[in-house]
């Protein structure tokens, strides 16, 4: 009975520990969205640019983020969180609001208090390189 309890307890034990250490390395809602707002701007940008438009410097409100999967990977040395799912956004003033499917990566700061958006650059064969935009800045 006693062995069983010792059981019990350690594995209760190990759940607990996993449990935070899993935690720990998930980015905070706020950084979530941060990071979708910014890569829709990324994106309008590179379009407007494209097709010689004005650049638009309006910050889309995100909403309903619906993660339907995340992973811990680790490309080229970096450890990224990798997410995918859907979300809303709207830019101000306009009345229709989207629902978009996404798929982020995000790069924790090498002391765990920082978090980037990682989007891929063209690279040669075998070497993915990211380019980074920090997230967070205006709440620091």
């Amino acid at each position: 009975m006693l062995r069983q309890l010792r059981q019990v307890c350690l594995w209760c034990l190990m759940t607990v520990m996993l449990t935070a250490c899993s935690l720990g390395n998930e980015p905070p809602r706020s950084i979530i969205n941060e990071a979708l707002a910014q890569q829709i701007v990324i994106t309008q940008s590179a379009i407007a640019s494209s097709l010689n438009l004005p650049v638009s410097t309006e910050v889309p409100s995100v909403s309903r983020v619906r993660i339907e999967q995340q992973e811990q990977i680790k490309l080229d040395g970096a450890r990224l969180v990798h997410l995918l799912g859907s979300f809303d956004w709207q830019l101000p003033g306009d009345s229709m609001r989207v629902d978009s499917v996404f798929e982020l990566f995000l790069e924790r700061g090498e002391q765990g208090d920082s978090w980037s958006l990682a989007r891929p650059l063209a690279s040669s064969p075998g070497q993915q390189q990211w380019q980074l935009f920090p997230l967070g800045l205006e709440h620091a």
